[in-house]
């Protein structure tokens, strides 16, 4: 049994689309993903793309992925790297894919210095939770997170008297 990881490249859009349906399942929210084939290429593989993605190879068949970002700490003075998504297929779960992933992850953040690798994950989601635990991560149970999407974001910034939101 052969695990690689390997970055992710262009063609792979129509596969990682595939593993965030499968995620997206997974998790109860398949009618939630807007993305596309195009929207992944252009997003992930533009000029301007903020994030990365990986693909895990199971004996040369691609069995998962994982997309990430780097983020920035005020207190510590460093990046951080987030790990938006990771997912392993149901088939390729318990032979050290998921681990894999994170280990390269981790790998990528002592590279570059980051102060912090981070993710989150659903509360119900008790085999990651206890997955994660297992290999040292801890719950940050103080912090609650908070999210603004679609037109809630244009209507809180078409409230604000801001230059930049001013269209001629």
């Amino acid at each position: 049994m052969a695990l690689d990881i390997r970055p992710a490249v262009s063609n792979d859009a129509p596969l990682i689309l595939h593993f965030i349906r499968e995620l997206a399942r997974y998790e109860k929210a398949e009618d939630q993903v807007l993305a596309t084939t195009e929207t992944i290429t252009a997003s992930l593989f533009g000029p301007q793309s903020p994030a990365k993605a990986l693909i895990c190879e199971l004996d040369g068949e691609p069995v998962g992925f994982a997309v990430y970002f780097f983020s920035y700490s005020t207190w510590q003075a460093k990046p951080g790297l987030y790990l938006e998504d990771l997912y392993v297929s149901t088939d390729a779960r318990g032979q050290g894919a998921g681990k894999r992933l994170l280990q390269h992850l981790a790998a990528i953040a002592v590279e570059t210095g980051c102060g912090r690798f981070e993710w989150s994950v659903l509360d119900w989601n008790e085999p990651a939770i206890g997955f994660y635990r297992s290999i040292g991560a801890q719950p940050q149970s103080e912090w609650v997170r908070y999210r603004m999407e679609g037109d809630a974001i244009r209507v809180f910034a078409d409230s604000a008297e801001h230059p930049a939101l001013r269209t001629a």
